[in-house]
């Protein structure tokens, strides 16, 4: 069962707030989802913020004391909600020349993070990591170092050393940016922003190795600059927003033999906006009908109305705060809360489900630099 399907049964509960007419949703209890926030630590962020996302109103409150990290710019949950994983992005660790991956477990009463180990993520800066669907391993990207690494994970949520860590090479310098896995675990996605290339691995999850596939790579034009990657929830295409060329690439994807063919690049930017921007995060919307990306210095979410054959169609802009860098659309599809680094706030956004459009709801939430926002629902 991939993890889509486990939200199921928390959706029946909660995707009424989203399609009810208004008198409906007075009637409805109102659902919540605890939302983990992961920052750059610095004189005014500590590390993991926590807060209690209202599904009936959108209001986003505080909850506890944030769990004090180096960074921990990326964040990803277990399976099992019972454990989280964060990418600590520094350069040395344990006196090497390494980044780190820290291993937290949850408190299934309060979701209050208790420090389990850390283990080295195989290279300086990580920037991105994944849990497989089987919770038994952690994929991290190294964006410093050029690498990716898997490390198992033990019964009680505690990391093992990496049981597989490759690096990129290539003619030019690699800058592994992101590393996602497709619905069946058995195929993991690398998009390297120096290599212009989507590096694609057989995975084996039961002994955590990743060996390179054939073909190896999905190459894109030069100077895109691949960042981060979505799969459509159909599993028949797959989305990677491109850092430097400021365009969204969409492939369709064999899903047997783990092969990306592009359909289509579009532009995340208006025909008139001649400034400089580079683009950030890319989500697919749970429905599957729209696409999102983020754009730093046009400071905006990039809105995309997802065609039969997936390919894109633009629909808009939202103004967002300062270099967005990671966004959350939440499982039921109600709400897009967007990290503003550079403006230190959370905005959240009431999604339309007819057009993909959005309305911000509320004030800004403060909080110094944040990066990366996860859901995880209340019990």
């Amino acid at each position: 069962m991939n993890r889509s399907l486990r939200w199921l049964s928390f959706l029946a509960l909660s995707v009424s707030l989203f399609v009810a007419s208004p008198a409906q949703a007075q009637q409805t209890k109102p659902g919540k989802l605890l939302v983990y926030v992961g920052t750059y630590t610095g004189p005014k962020s500590k590390g993991i913020y926590r807060y209690q996302l209202d599904l009936a109103t959108g209001a986003m409150t505080p909850v506890g004391e944030p769990t004090e990290s180096p960074n921990p710019s990326f964040l990803a949950l277990a399976p099992n909600h019972k454990f989280l994983y964060a990418a600590n992005e520094v350069g040395e660790f344990d006196g090497k020349k390494t980044g780190a991956v820290t291993a937290f477990s949850i408190d299934p009463a309060t979701g209050a993070l208790t420090q389990l180990n850390q283990q080295s993520s195989e290279g300086s800066g990580p920037c991105h990591l994944v849990v497989d669907e089987a919770g038994k391993n952690v994929l991290v990207a190294n964006y410093g170092g050029g690498s990716i690494a898997a490390l198992p994970i033990q019964e009680d949520g505690r990391l093992s050393p990496a049981s597989s860590a490759i690096p990129h090479k290539g003619k030019k310098a690699s800058h592994a940016h992101s590393i996602n896995l497709d619905a069946k675990n058995r195929f993991a996605f690398a998009a390297d922003l120096g290599l212009d290339q989507v590096l694609v691995y057989k995975f084996d999850y039961n002994q955590g190795k990743l060996t390179a596939n054939d073909p190896p790579a999905a190459e894109l034009a030069a100077g895109s600059g691949p960042r981060h990657f979505a799969f459509h929830p159909s599993g028949k295409t797959a989305y990677v927003i491109n850092e430097t060329s400021n365009s969204v690439t969409a492939f369709s994807y064999d899903a047997d033999k783990g092969v990306l063919k592009e359909i289509q690049t579009i532009t995340t930017l208006p025909a008139d906006f001649k400034s400089q921007s580079h683009t950030a995060e890319v989500q697919v919307h749970p429905s599957g009908k729209f696409l999102y990306g983020s754009n730093r210095g046009h400071d905006s979410l990039a809105i995309f109305a997802i065609e039969e054959d997936g390919k894109l169609k633009a629909v808009g802009h939202q103004p967002v705060g300062k270099a967005p860098r990671n966004f959350g659309v939440d499982p039921t599809g109600a709400y897009l809360l967007a990290a503003g680094q550079n403006s230190n706030s959370i905005l959240v956004f009431k999604v339309d489900p007819q057009t993909g459009l959005l309305k911000q709801v509320g004030e800004p939430v403060e909080i110094a630099s944040p990066v990366c926002v996860k859901f995880m629902p209340l019990k």
